[in-house]
């Protein structure tokens, strides 16, 4: 990790923005002009990411946020080693290979929540348009060098909130689903917190008492904010890969790390497919 003023460099083969920021595990995320870096927010953190040939330069208004970075970009995990892992499987190992610059995004658990409720029956322009919507309403503008952004509202405000006040974001019938999580978390009835230290079973039975959390959304905010790798959220789509290729179930080389596999294999069938 080389460091510059507000700026790091971080060298690595297994980071590719495009693929990583527009794989639909993220939603806050916008390409700038020169079509090689990224403008995002989590939080209240702004950064832009630009591509290099050997990693990403990361700038940011303060320094202190480097570590809440490379956190949220996940640089504890050994990419490569798990790439290596899956070689074992003839698929995956070429999925793998092919989609090596995926990274399994650390991102904010009530932020994430909210997003993968917006995401049911939806398409990802749509999704980015509600999200959008939602925080340029409820959240709290954000200033940067790049550009203002806004924040993601809090549960209180959400829970705040009533369904006329959500009509703008058109976001149909999940409005209700919405305003439940919400309340169940700015209530405590739903303590996020305690994820991090449960089971990937009982985190998920947790968020499945959330109306509207079903199976897919409670893996994804556990794949996407907890990082239980072992979640392996299940649409249409990769349900069908599992049809053709592991009708006997999943190889054992995924071993913990069915999340990371269930990224390589989505994008690998995808770009077959035109999906």
């Amino acid at each position: 990790m080389e460091r510059t003023e507000l700026q790091y460099y971080f060298e690595t083969s297994c980071l590719d923005l495009k693929q990583t920021l527009e794989s639909g595990q993220c939603f806050r995320w916008k390409r700038s002009g020169d079509g090689e870096s990224y403008i995002g927010i989590s939080g209240k953190h702004i950064l832009k990411i630009t591509q290099t040939d050997g990693g990403a330069v990361m700038e940011m208004n303060d320094e202190a946020e480097t570590d809440f970075w490379l956190r949220y970009f996940d640089c504890e995990t050994d990419y490569d080693s798990v790439i290596r892992q899956f070689s074992a499987d003839k698929v995956l190992k070429e999925a793998a290979e092919e989609n090596r610059g995926i990274r399994i995004l650390r991102q904010e658990p009530f932020e994430t929540l909210i997003s993968f409720i917006i995401s049911q029956n939806n398409n990802i322009p749509r999704i980015i348009g509600i999200i959008d919507r939602l925080c340029e309403n409820f959240g709290e503008k954000v200033t940067s060098p790049f550009g203002d952004m806004y924040s993601f509202p809090s549960a209180e405000k959400l829970a705040s909130l009533s369904a006329d006040d959500l009509s703008p974001l058109r976001a149909g019938f999940r409005t209700r689903y919405i305003l439940d999580a919400a309340n169940k978390v700015n209530s405590g009835t739903v303590d996020l917190e305690k994820i991090y230290g449960m089971s990937y079973d009982d985190g998920k039975a947790y968020l499945k008492t959330i109306t509207g959390v079903g199976d897919k959304v409670a893996d994804c905010v556990l794949l996407f904010a907890y990082h239980k790798t072992e979640a392996f959220p299940s649409d249409v789509w990769i349900k069908r890969v599992v049809a053709e290729y592991y009708s006997g179930g999943l190889p054992e080389c995924m071993g913990e790390y069915k999340g990371i596999a269930q990224q390589y294999l989505f994008e690998y069938f995808r770009k077959r497919t035109n999906v």
